[in-house]
C-alpha cells in the first residue's frame, strides 16, 4: 500500500518504494499537495514527483537511478562540430533564467516518443516557478537569432543539479544547452546530474544507472554545500572545449 501523505506527514523511509515486480517499481508515496517546501524536502531526500494529469501527485525513489557525471558526458565527433560553430556564430546564444517558465511551457508541449500528454501541467509549472524565484531552480536555453529554439530546466541545491526536462525546436539545441551546463557544473565542480529514470536518449550522452544507496549518499552530502553560481553564457562552451574537455569521440548519436 502506497501512504497517502499530509501537508505535515514526512516522506517514508525510501526503502518502502514500490518493488521492481510492482507495476510501478520506485513509487513510494501519494499526495494532494505540491508546494515548494515540499519538494525542497522532496529533492533533498533524492525523491521526485511524476504524475498525469487527474491523478495525486506521486513521488518516486527508482533504485538503480539514471545519473550523468560530467566529467562521463559523450560529445560526438557531430556534436563536437556543432559546439563549434556555435562559439564561432554570433546569432547562437546561451541564456540562464532569461524565462524559466517559458522553458517549462516548450518542454510541456514537446514531443515524446511512446508517451501522450505531459506532467507538465499548470500546477507543476507554478510550483517550479516558485523553486525559481527562490533561486533553487534554473533553466539554461539556447538561442538562434533572438528566438529560444532548446533548453532544459531542472532543481540545483547546494553542488547537486537535478534535472528534469529538454526540448528542442531545431536539431541539437538541447544538446547545446546541456553542454554548457556540464561545462558550467565541471567549472564548479558538480560531479553529478540526477536523470532520475533510465532512457537511450540518455545512455547515449554518458548516461548510466547507479543504485539508490549511492545516489542518496552522494545527495545527502551534496545538497547542504554553498549554492554555485547561476550566470554564465556560452563563452562556458570555449573554456571547456579549450581545455581539452569535450573530446571522447563516440559514434554520433540520432539528432533530437
Amino acid at each position: 500500500m502506497v501512504p497517502w501523505l499530509s501537508p505535515d506527514d514526512p516522506f517514508p523511509p525510501l526503502e518502502r518504494a514500490l518493488g521492481a515486480s510492482s507495476g510501478a517499481p520506485g513509487l513510494l508515496a501519494a499526495s494532494a499537495d505540491l508546494l515548494p517546501s515540499r519538494l525542497i524536502d522532496a529533492y533533498r531526500h533524492g525523491i521526485f514527483p511524476w504524475y498525469s494529469d487527474g491523478q495525486p501527485v506521486l513521488w518516486w525513489s527508482p533504485d538503480p537511478r539514471m545519473i550523468l557525471r560530467p566529467d562521463e558526458f559523450k560529445v560526438s565527433p557531430s556534436l563536437k562540430k556543432t559546439l563549434k560553430r556555435v562559439l564561432r556564430d554570433p546569432a547562437w546564444e546561451i541564456r540562464v533564467d532569461d524565462d524559466f517558465a517559458a522553458v517549462m511551457r516548450a518542454c510541456a508541449n514537446a514531443p515524446r516518443r511512446g508517451q501522450r500528454g505531459t506532467w507538465i501541467t499548470s500546477d507543476v509549472i507554478d510550483a517550479y516557478s516558485s523553486l525559481h524565484r527562490i533561486g533553487d531552480a534554473h533553466s539554461i536555453e539556447t538561442w538562434f537569432a533572438g528566438q529560444r529554439v532548446g533548453g532544459l530546466y531542472g532543481v540545483s541545491l547546494g553542488t547537486m543539479f537535478f534535472g528534469e526536462s529538454m526540448f528542442a525546436s531545431v536539431t541539437d539545441a538541447s544538446k547545446i544547452a546541456l553542454s554548457a551546463l556540464v561545462a558550467h557544473l565541471r567549472r564548479n565542480g558538480v560531479t553529478l546530474i540526477d536523470c532520475q529514470q533510465n532512457t537511450a536518449h540518455l545512455a547515449s550522452l554518458g548516461g548510466r544507472e547507479i543504485g539508490r544507496k549511492p545516489f542518496i549518499a552522494h545527495v545527502r552530502a551534496n545538497v547542504c554545500a554553498h549554492a554555485i553560481p547561476w550566470r554564465f553564457d556560452k563563452s562556458v562552451l570555449a573554456d571547456w572545449l579549450g581545455h581539452g574537455q569535450g573530446h571522447t569521440e563516440t559514434p554520433a548519436v540520432p539528432t533530437l
